[in-house]
């Protein structure tokens, strides 16, 4: 029984609102989210299929819509390996999905990405348009996770996509905007963090440091091995390196945030890219096939050194998925654990004690493989997507507690403004409605 306080963990605030059964099962590199700002996901099983989510107004109710999307040039008898979507930097536009598979050439697997992107005026968000837009390209590894991350090109952002794979590399694909394709890089070019590795990346997450023209990368291994390194993105310099060995494969890991500014919209661990976060309030959370989850505190003063456990992150066998996020709306985030025993569990930071402590805990009826927080109905508030190895949970907020919660910020923001002293001539007050 876990007990991180006084009087145990509590509910979990987030009642089921969907669930979306497979054909086949999914795995831990299966969930992207669709285009920016367009509440959809992309769901991949293992039997080649992809799922587009989202909800709809049916009847002038919202309801959860589930579809099958016909990708082309992925074979009936194809095991998709991994998933991923990345909106295009401004000034460009559009949405690229990329998909890893492997085809049963009956005497031998044969993999593939296989990058979709339409450059159709007016059809470049349209996903069962991007979905006929395809670059075929076979591999000569087995590949893991496909990423991708916003790097800075001569005057400009470009978006590309990182792919580790069985063997000891990170490979990089770039768009080649004259030719409308994409094409494989050295990784050096542009990550030279990413070289001189002796195991297979299990996860990558490289976050940008707002204002700073910095960056901070980490990484983790099938042996074990995690990295994190600290790179001035104009001169391509890796200004910093911390390496750490644990006992066992390493699932997750996430840079983020855990303090935002004052008044910072909430946001997830990838998301925190774009918030004016201190550099030295970034933390790397990093989870185990074997061990208990760790946060380390403030990398950029004390590297690896400053280290805290989560308790009770180990009793529900291994850790498969990890999420950094603001669920409980107070504006700082929390830590969502995901398990192969059934669990999803919730961490927050005390700052009385130093510690994290377990807020809550929920059990699924199958091992939780992936997750991503991103509002799917429009409302302001987010839903929790989670990939289980059965399909796809959709939780929300219980919208009366969410109104609780705004009329309390508002009589809260009501009375400061009361009580600022207001000068002669000066206007009326406005409230401004805060953001959940």
């Amino acid at each position: 029984m876990l007990a991180a306080a006084a009087g145990g963990p509590g509910l979990c605030p987030l009642g089921e609102d969907s669930f979306t059964r497979f054909s086949s099962q999914s795995n831990v590199y299966g969930l992207a989210r669709g285009a920016q700002g367009r509440g959809e996901l992309l769901a991949a099983t293992l039997k080649g299929k992809v799922l587009g989510f989202r909800y709809q107004d049916l009847r002038q109710k919202i309801r959860p819509v589930a579809k099958e999307l016909q990708f082309n040039y992925i074979p009936v008898d194809a095991e998709i390996v991994s998933i991923d979507t990345f909106n295009k930097s401004p000034p460009k536009q559009g949405l690229v999905v990329g998909i890893t598979f492997i085809k049963d050439s009956g005497d031998k697997a044969s993999p593939f990405l296989n990058i979709y992107c339409d450059y159709e005026p007016g059809s470049e968000y349209n996903l069962d348009s991007i979905a006929q837009s395809c670059l075929n390209l076979e591999l000569q590894f087995t590949p893991f996770q496909l990423g991708h991350a916003e790097v800075q090109v001569g005057d400009q952002l470009e978006t590309v996509f990182l792919l580790s794979g069985n063997n000891p590399a990170i490979h990089l694909y770039k768009e080649n905007e004259g030719l409308h394709q994409f094409e494989e890089q050295p990784v050096e070019n542009l990550f030279p963090e990413l070289t001189d590795l002796s195991s297979s990346v299990l996860w990558l997450h490289v976050s940008n440091i707002p204002g700073s023209g910095r960056r901070l990368t980490a990484f983790g291994c099938q042996s074990g091995y995690v990295r994190v390194a600290h790179v001035d993105q104009t001169s391509r310099t890796v200004l910093q390196t911390w390496p750490i060995q644990q006992d066992g494969p390493i699932s997750r890991v996430v840079v983020f945030s855990l303090w935002p500014p004052t008044g910072a919209a909430q946001h997830t661990g990838e998301e925190a890219q774009g918030l004016p976060a201190r550099p030295e309030e970034y933390g790397v959370l990093v989870t185990s096939m074997m061990e208990p989850a760790v946060v380390y505190r403030n990398v950029l003063a004390h590297g690896l050194q400053d280290q805290l456990l989560l308790p009770g992150s180990d009793q529900f066998d291994s850790v498969l998925c990890g999420l950094v996020t603001d669920v409980d709306l107070d504006g700082k985030p929390e830590i969502l654990l995901g398990t192969y025993g059934q669990e999803l569990l919730c961490y927050k930071f005390c700052e009385a004690d130093g510690r994290f402590r377990l807020l809550w805990h929920r059990s699924f009826a199958s091992p939780l493989l992936a997750m991503e927080h991103v509002d799917l109905t429009g409302d302001g508030l987010r839903e929790l997507a989670v990939v289980s190895l059965k399909g796809l949970h959709i939780l929300q907020h219980s919208l009366t507690q969410a109104s609780r919660l705004v009329l309390t910020r508002l009589r809260q923001r009501a009375q400061k403004q009361r009580r600022q002293p207001q000068g002669e001539g000066d206007g009326p007050r406005t409230v401004e409605l805060p953001t959940l």
